[in-house]
């Protein structure tokens, strides 16, 4: 006997792999959706107002500790605003952690003929891994900036641990860290006269879910969708 549409419909395959029921199917566009979050970003400023030594490597130090991100991180910026001074003379760093230093400035403009380095006095910036210019050399860039008070704008960070050197470091070194811990910001005035003042610094961090946690999270969902497929199956069988 022939097998009518309607026959076919009713005990075909549908009978053995039924449908995942709306439940499953809202676990299922959860998890996309938490897959395709963007990244989160999270900015904390300080407040330090606190004087670089002149000409003593002690420098200042201002550390913080952050908690209770759980991510993992995609990008750093860092904005600086330091005040008076002789741009040239100021070595500093961050580092979070035992992570290693990431140079945010050295001496910026020394070179193997300019010893000094740049006369410029204090700095209004920000420094991200994406920036177009190395700071090392801003004035080569900046062709309006008259060589007096706070230097502007967004730059690379130095990245030498030798003024000379042409190895460079980038803040895209933090990338892949987790953000909780202690971060830690050091400045050192390196030549005699004129002192800087360190009036306020950020961090402005962009963080993603961490990839352990995201492989956990669709195997606990994938498990929960094929345990609930097999009940649905046997309830089947049973009618």
């Amino acid at each position: 006997m022939t097998m009518g549409l309607q026959d076919y419909r009713t005990t075909g395959p549908q009978d053995h792999y039924p449908r995942v029921p709306w439940s499953g199917r809202l676990v299922v566009l959860w998890l996309l959706l938490v897959l395709c979050l963007p990244a989160s970003a999270a900015l904390y400023t300080f407040n330090p107002n606190a004087a670089i030594p002149d000409h003593n490597p002690t420098g200042l130090t201002d550390s913080h500790t952050i908690s209770g991100l759980g991510f993992q991180i995609a990008d750093v910026r860092v904005t600086l605003n330091i005040s008076g001074g002789y741009n040239g003379d100021l070595y500093g760093y961050l580092r979070l952690n035992s992570s290693p230093l990431v140079v945010l400035l050295n001496r910026v403009g020394v070179t193997g003929t300019d010893p000094d380095g740049y006369a410029s006095s204090g700095f209004s910036i920000t420094l991200a891994a994406n920036a177009a210019h190395d700071i090392h050399f801003y004035q080569n860039f900046s062709p309006s900036y008259n060589g007096s008070g706070q230097l502007t704008g967004t730059w690379q960070v130095d990245g030498r641990t030798d003024p000379l050197s042409s190895s460079r470091g980038s803040l895209s070194t933090f990338d892949g860290y987790n953000p909780n811990g202690t971060w830690t910001l050091f400045f050192a005035d390196q030549n005699v006269g004129d002192q800087s003042t360190l009036v306020s610094w950020s961090l402005d961090i962009e963080a993603v879910p961490e990839p352990v946690v995201v492989a956990l999270f669709i195997f606990g969902v994938l498990f929960a969708l094929s345990r609930l497929i097999c009940w649905r199956r046997r309830k089947a069988a049973v009618q």
